[in-house]
Parts: structure tokens; sequence; C-alpha cells
């Protein structure tokens, strides 16, 4: 069991191992935990031609060298829980040799996996202190080579048939997020339409500061709350209040796509807690959305007291419509008076 935080080496010291066995001409299995379940869900469907499910759920059980890397990303789905303790369970009652990696530490996994892992007559913990340089976590998708394919360098000013003005907001945005790039402070809210750059400009600020050596947390809001409720149990407040604390600490938070959330008061609560604590920190975070101003100010209107204000943030409002789409996809107005000056 390697256990740290995100950037501290863990994956890579998983994935060594998996290496030199195959080197040696050993077979190895990596599999990153939330892939495997996802996999394994897929092949109930399966095709005459494709792997089933009794028969790749038994190749994971019994790999002669298995490694599960992330194994505290599980989703709190019972089947899910289900399927990763039967796993552990086979593996250990068979003393098959497994690596597991997590960030949490591992007396904080579902109790049954816990006893399993932590057994110290077949288990070593090896616990990586301190966060890497650099490092990058992330609830929603953005993996880390994604979020790389987006950079200043290629994000598009010119824009097919784009009015004046929508240029002009366009290139206003960006020259705001490069700006934020190199001097981040407080918060920065990117505002239009699905498809005008938004999250292609936050993900350049992200790289830029992942450049620099600053931890980044990316994190797609309605996943990220998800994320958050799945951890929120009574036996799994330790994990929950592991990812609230990276979430709130991180060098860089970006908050893609707020305001498509359900705005229930659990979730209106979370976000502000996590808004509040990063501005009163000084910790600098960065917000898109298509959601007009005034509509987050009735749902949301303590966040927007933080965000908007002009001492702790600034809201850029992209007028240019989905790259792609075009005003096909209509833009919701934003009242002229709610845009930035």
């Amino acid at each position: 069991m390697l256990s740290g935080p995100s950037g501290s080496g863990k994956t890579h010291l998983a994935a060594a191992i998996a290496n030199a066995r195959i080197a040696a001409g050993n077979p190895a299995l990596f599999m990153v935990v939330p892939d495997l379940l996802d996999h394994l869900r897929a092949s109930y469907d399966a095709g005459e031609n494709e792997i089933g499910f009794e028969a790749m759920f038994d190749q994971v059980r019994n790999a002669p060298l298995l490694l599960l890397d992330d194994i505290d990303a599980v989703s709190g789905t019972p089947w899910a829980r289900e399927k990763l303790y039967q796993i552990v369970n086979h593996r250990y009652n068979a003393q098959l040799p497994t690596v597991f990696t997590c960030t949490v530490k591992p007396r904080q996994l579902d109790v049954r996996l816990a006893t399993r892992l932590t057994e110290e007559r077949l288990a070593a913990v090896y616990v990586l202190d301190g966060p890497g340089r650099g490092a990058y976590d992330q609830v929603g998708g953005m993996a880390r080579e994604r979020l790389a394919e987006m950079q200043f360098r290629d994000f598009d000013l010119a824009g097919a048939n784009l009015r004046p003005e929508e240029r002009e907001s366009l290139q206003g945005a960006y020259r705001a997020a490069m700006a934020f790039a190199e001097r981040p402070h407080g918060w920065l809210t990117l505002q239009g339409v699905n498809g005008c750059g938004k999250t292609h400009l936050a993900a350049a600020i992200a790289n830029k500061a992942l450049a620099g050596g600053t931890s980044v947390f990316f994190a797609v809001v309605p996943d990220l709350l998800d994320h958050l409720r799945a951890s929120f149990a009574p036996a799994n407040d330790a994990v929950y209040d592991e990812l609230f604390e990276r979430i709130r600490t991180a060098g860089l938070l970006i908050l893609d796509d707020f305001g498509a959330q359900a705005s229930s008061p659990w979730a209106q609560e979370k976000l502000y807690q996590i808004v509040n604590y990063r501005t009163v920190a000084g910790l600098p975070g960065v917000i898109t959305t298509d959601r007009p101003t005034s509509d987050l100010a009735t749902t949301h209107a303590r966040v927007v007291a933080r965000i908007a204000d002009p001492g702790h943030g600034s809201i850029i409002y992209i007028e240019a419509p989905h790259y792609r789409l075009g005003r096909m996809a209509a833009p919701r107005p934003v009242p002229p008076q709610r845009r930035p000056r």
C-alpha cells in the first residue's frame, strides 16, 4: 500500500514495480480503480467477440500481479464498493501479490478494505509525506493529458464569422486569463455560453500554474458535489474531510461549469464554504459558468458576493458563440448592467 497526496510519487512507484516485473518476463495488470469499475460495468453488455463480465472479473481477481491505482477514488454506489471488496478479499485470501495506491490514510478507507490492506501479517504500508511540486488533482474527467492539450498558444482568437463585439470580448477574456495566470490572485470568473472558450482558458491557467510548481485542483462542479455526497456518510467522515481539505487548500482551484448543479441548500452551503475559505485565505480560483450573474445571485447570493467583489475578483463575460455550433447554440443574454466594464 502506497499512501500519500496527489503528486507525491505513488503512481510512479507502482508503475515502476509493474515495469520491473514485465522486464523480467512476468505479467502485471495495472488498473486505475474508477476505470476498472467502468470496464466491469460495460462488460455486462459485451458482444460475442468481447470479454464478458465473468471472464474480466476473473482476470482481475487472479492476475499474477495486480496494481490498483487510486483505490480511494471508487464511487459510493453499493455495487462498486462490493465489486472492489470482492477483488481485494479474493486476493487477500489467496495471498496474491497486489499493489494499491490511495491519497487517504489506509485506515480511512471502507472498514472492510482497511482491515485487509493493513493486516500486518500480509501487508506493508508506506506513507509518502508532502505534496509534489505541481501536483494535479481532478474530479469530473479533466485528466492531466486532456488538460495539457488546452494551452494559451492553442486558443483561437480569430474565430469564424464573429461579430466585432464578439471578437473583442473573446480577446479581452484571453488577456484577462493571461494576466491572471501570470499573477494569480482572488477569483476570475469566465462567463458565457457553452463552447465559447471558458474551459480552455481555465485549463490554460491551470497549465501555467502547474508548470510553475503550483498544485491545481480542477473540479467540474456537478461531479464535485456528487463526489462529496458519496464520501459524506457516517462511516466515511475522514474520507470526506480529506477531500474537502484538498479542495479548499489547493494552490489553484478551478470550478468548471458552476451553476449547472442542482441548487439544493446542501450544495449551496458546500460551495460557499469552499469559496469563502479560499477568499479569506487569499487562495486564487477560476470559475466558469454559462449562467447570468443575476441567476447566480438568486441561487448562490453569498458566493456571488465574494467573486463579484472588486476587492476579491472579477467577472469576464465572453460574448462569442459556441466555437463549432456558432449561433445555433443561442447564448443566454446577460443584462448589460451585469457585464464588467
